[in-house]
């Protein structure tokens, strides 16, 4: 016999009505951030109304995650492929390469300079009693590998398997090797590999169509997965209010971090208005926030850097698939150096310039091929603990918050991945001011324009050649040029 809940059919029928209520805002014109911002709210009542009975509910959040988890992999293939087959040469990468590493690692050492210093000033952990005696930290060891293994594991050793895990970097150093590899024949003879380009702009345009239709379901998902994040977050009061400290520390931080340090950033260096900025970013910022995970976020960013900000192509295709691996301050920064300053508080122990140093370091290095998914804070955590000698047990007592403060932590990587790829595109000239001020749509937009919703008509109702070169064409005007025009061509499909 089928064991029934009621409550839990309650709450999916619910929500199946406001799903209903979305779409018809969507149809009347409201914009893509709205519906997302609506959805935002609405899911924490219903989280907060249906609380423990969401089990249905759940089914529609993991199954958009697994989704456009799934198209992660090739799209950064495809991504990275024709940033760089469209760059022309091998100084171009260099820069953008070295540029997009060096702001992402910043964005990273700000954030654990900004949580070490908002730790010690507040004392966190200090006068704590923790209990550690009958706390089992074995499940977190297993979640180390050794050094060598870290470092062999970066490389690919077998495509398909690295595609099937999501294993950034093996795949981003593949792709590298087949795109250098197109720019040196590319460079003598381009007649040899056009055909190779054609393939790989084409693959692109089909893929970017995919993550249209996956983008404009967000809202949906982000109903559903508010409602599951408030119900747990709920369940779990009693035990966040005894680690409260911990717990607002960790928002204030990347909160912080993710407007105020970036904002100032944005501004500085990139030459933007941050305001324009923030609200341009919000819904990649609202998905990170409800997924926790910034590989899913990944096709939503990048369409926004592209269609909103004015990230050319190529910038936005090599930057952010990079800033999911490496950098990410609220995973691999704000979390594993709070959960540290806490330990050393809370036991008691002396702690030196010099060991606090090594924090920082440590901190910068646990970015580095670490994977943006849900749960990579407590992996980051468990490898600075290790490293420093400290009792990984803590960790067990924090998870009940750390999957709260993981929101905000993921919200923060993305911002500061987006942030980064501003920066290298205005620094490289690959940033259109028209495109970010809104004076301007970006290429291609009236081709796409209904990517979420009717698939593209056939070929034949393709704009003009003059309004969509060929991939010949604009892989000389990128030789020639580096204005934000040099990226004219297959722009991703818009957010809705």
């Amino acid at each position: 016999m089928i064991d029934l809940d009621w409550l839990s059919l309650a709450a999916l029928a619910a929500t199946a009505a406001l799903f209903v209520g979305v779409y018809f805002l969507r149809r009347a014109g409201a914009s893509f951030t709205l519906l997302t911002v609506i959805a935002l709210v609405v899911g924490i009542g219903v989280g907060l109304l249906f609380q423990g009975h969401l089990d249905y509910v759940d089914v529609i959040g993991t199954v958009y995650v697994n989704v456009i988890t799934a198209i992660v992999a090739p799209l950064i293939i495809v991504s990275v492929l024709a940033s760089i087959t469209s760059l022309g040469s091998l100084a171009k990468l260099r820069t953008i390469g070295l540029s997009s590493v060096f702001w992402l690692l910043l964005t990273n050492l700000i954030a654990i300079l900004l949580t070490l210093g908002l730790a010690l000033a507040t004392g966190i952990g200090t006068g704590a009693q923790l209990e550690l005696a009958g706390v089992d930290g074995s499940t977190l060891t297993g979640l180390l590998r050794p050094l060598d293994e870290v470092i062999v594991g970066l490389f690919p050793s077998n495509v398909v398997g690295d595609i099937a895990s999501n294993n950034i970097i093996g795949i981003i150093l593949f792709t590298l090797l087949i795109a250098v590899s197109y720019l040196l024949v590319a460079d003598r003879k381009p007649e040899k590999v056009r055909a190779f380009k054609d393939v790989v702009d084409a693959t692109k345009r089909v893929f970017f169509k995919a993550v249209g239709f996956i983008i404009a379901l967000t809202p949906y998902a982000v109903l559903a997965l508010v409602a599951s994040t408030t119900s747990t977050a709920v369940a779990r009061l009693e035990t966040a209010l005894s680690l409260i400290g911990v717990l607002v520390i960790a928002m204030v931080a990347c909160f912080v971090d993710a407007y105020l340090v970036n904002g100032v950033l944005v501004k500085v260096f990139a030459d933007l208005s941050p305001l324009r900025f923030f609200k341009l970013i919000t819904p990649p910022q609202y998905t990170a926030f409800t997924t926790q995970s910034s590989i899913g976020t990944l096709p939503l960013t990048i369409s926004t850097l592209v269609r909103k900000v004015g990230v050319s192509e190529e910038v936005a295709g090599f930057t952010a698939p990079i800033g999911t691996t490496i950098g990410m301050p609220g995973c691999a920064g704000i979390w594993p150096t709070l959960v540290a300053v806490f330990t050393v508080n809370a036991l008691g122990i002396e702690y030196t310039v010099l060991d606090y140093v090594v924090l920082v370091v440590l901190g910068l290095l646990v970015s580095l091929g670490t994977a943006g998914v849900p749960g990579t804070a407590i992996i980051t955590a468990t490898a600075v603990l290790t490293a420093v000698g400290l009792p990984i047990e803590v960790l067990v007592l924090l998870i009940p918050i750390s999957a709260i403060a993981g929101t905000a932590s993921t919200m923060a990587n993305v911002t500061a991945a987006a942030t980064s790829a501003a920066i290298v595109a205005r620094r490289a000239g690959a940033l259109d001011d028209e495109i970010f001020a809104g004076r301007r749509h970006a290429p291609d937009d009236e081709d796409d324009a209904d990517a979420s919703t009717t698939p593209t008509a056939a070929p034949a109702a393709a704009p003009a050649p003059a309004a969509a070169p060929t991939p010949a064409a604009h892989a000389a005007a990128t030789d020639s040029a580096t204005t934000a025009d040099d990226t004219a061509t297959a722009r991703l499909t818009p957010v809705p």
